[in-house]
């Protein structure tokens, strides 16, 4: 990296497809924009991702490229626009290329249907400079784009393109000061999901040699099923779900018959079962190539034995949920029912006999947290040390005084306390206006414990095993007990989590 200073000229840095000029920004060399992947349109629509061309000349890469085709929950008119949705971004406080610096490469959530690398909430930049650590942020295809079963077309392109983002890194990090051979990948909700698909995936073999999975969501598709939900999108346009049916639709009209299927899922509830209860039209796919098995299933076979693991949840998951659906503290005893016999292993007497002084709103609660996210997140630890890998477990559990402290310590609340971006945007939303001591106080231990586990595999809490179950919890006072969700451990203790099927 090319650096004049703290006060000189802006860095340049030059990667395998030409010299890229980025900016300076409180002691750090800041780089947004930078393609990994060809834009994937025209003959690449639906491609697995192309290496970037090359470029003659400086390429600026002083802002954010244009985020992929999505849902509409952003307000995709106010976006830039273009057709370089593959790009990767870097904060390094390196002034030197052979500085070594551990790299954290973050995997953005949104369900695999939104999200994009620009979001405030993501901006690398205290984490970088208080952690001495690189840390890279990047797009890749969701929704129809990225995830739908397309005839014709390899499946999880958005998986592809994370591979395709990690291989770019390992290729192109030295010239920011990161160290290639010291990659931890660390991720959200659909970002944990697909840092646990990323664990089983050959292709990404040593790309990264520590992840950090926060809140991984159980769901994973086998082919049928994903391509039932393609079918049902592609007929939103009369067309076919093939490359030739769809490679000639407008990718924002491509997306726009996701949101409406997306709308009326529950018509397909019958055939697509849980996820269609849940409102999740995409996940990765267990198509026995890209992803040959689930995380779970490869874990514990030892399929990353060598990759340490940090894994944990919040212990308010769908708190968040449950607010965006209006039903706070307003779940009835048949919305309650019926959410049991949907998602609990054996239904609703297990739940009912565990928590016995439990309502519909906790029981409502309990059973989508732990079937979305809190028992994916513990049983990928526990496959991780059945394979004989190192896992680290930790729970979330700091009441968050956002809305009056009605979201506890709900669901993608970890994202700004390991951010250290406590204001404005989401982080306003779950912690509320003004400074919090405590937020900022439960910031700086998470990002330590991130920050130390990049630099040398150890977060700073004992390893995960199934006699201690020794957890991390993030609260007020950090403590290390036995997990603490015992009852729910042991009602899904037998489950296994295998890819969603299509019903009839």
């Amino acid at each position: 990296m090319t650096v004049a200073g703290l006060s000189g000229a802006e860095p340049e840095a030059r990667v395998a497809a030409g010299v890229v000029r980025g900016r300076r920004e409180a002691g750090l060399a800041v780089f947004r924009g930078v393609p990994f992947a060809e834009p994937p349109v025209g003959a690449l629509r639906f491609a697995a991702p192309e290496p970037a061309g090359s470029w003659s000349g400086v390429r600026d890469a002083g802002t954010f490229g244009p985020p992929p085709p999505q849902a509409s929950v952003f307000g995709m008119d106010a976006l830039p626009e273009g057709a370089d949705w593959l790009t990767i971004n870097v904060w390094s406080p390196a002034q030197d290329p052979d500085a070594g610096l551990p790299v954290m490469v973050w995997i953005h959530g949104g369900a695999y249907v939104i999200g994009m690398s620009g979001l405030p909430e993501y901006d690398g930049g205290r984490l970088a400079r208080d952690g001495g650590v690189v840390v890279v942020t990047f797009n890749y295809r969701v929704g129809v784009e990225g995830f739908a079963q397309i005839q014709g077309a390899p499946a999880n392109r958005g998986l592809l393109d994370q591979v395709a983002a990690l291989e770019w890194v390992r290729d192109n990090i030295r010239a920011f000061g990161g160290d290639p051979g010291r990659v931890t990948v660390f991720g959200e909700s659909a970002g944990a999901g697909s840092i646990a698909a990323l664990l089983a995936m050959p292709r990404a073999a040593g790309l990264f040699q520590r992840a950090v999975a926060q809140s991984v969501p159980g769901t994973y598709f086998t082919p049928e099923l994903a391509a039932d939900v393609t079918a049902a999108c592609a007929a939103e346009l009369g067309a076919e779900p093939t490359v030739a049916g769809l490679s000639a639709v407008d990718p924002a009209r491509l997306a726009a018959a996701g949101d409406a299927v997306t709308a009326k899922i529950g018509q397909w509830a019958g055939r697509w079962g849980q996820p269609a209860h849940r409102s999740i039209p995409f996940a990765p796919v267990v198509d026995g190539d890209v992803l040959p098995v689930t995380p779970w299933q490869a874990l514990a076979a030892g399929a990353a034995r060598g990759i340490d693991l940090v894994v944990g949840h919040t212990r308010e998951e769908q708190r968040l949920f449950t607010a965006i659906e209006g039903l706070l503290g307003q779940v009835t005893a048949e919305q309650a029912g019926t959410a049991l016999e949907l998602f609990a292993p054996g239904g609703a007497r297990p739940y009912r006999e565990g928590f016995p002084e439990a309502g519909p709103d906790e029981l409502y609660e309990l059973v989508h947290s732990d079937w979305l996210f809190r028992m994916p997140s513990l049983h990928l630890a526990e496959a991780q040390a059945r394979g004989g890998g190192r896992a680290y477990l930790y729970e979330l559990t700091w009441p968050a005084p956002g809305m009056g402290g009605a979201l506890g310590a709900c669901h993608g609340l970890d994202v700004p306390l390991v951010f250290g971006n406590l204001g404005g945007g989401q982080a306003a939303m779950l912690i509320g206006e003004g400074e919090s001591a405590e937020a900022e106080a439960l910031s700086a231990f998470v990002r330590g414990a991130w920050t130390a586990f990049a630099a040398n595999g150890d977060p700073g809490w004992p390893t995960y095993d199934t006699g201690a179950r020794l957890t991390q919890i993030l609260d007020v006072e950090p403590v290390v007990i036995a997990y603490p969700e015992e009852v729910s451990r042991v009602i899904w203790q037998d489950h296994v989590f295998g890819p969603l099927p299509l019903n009839g």
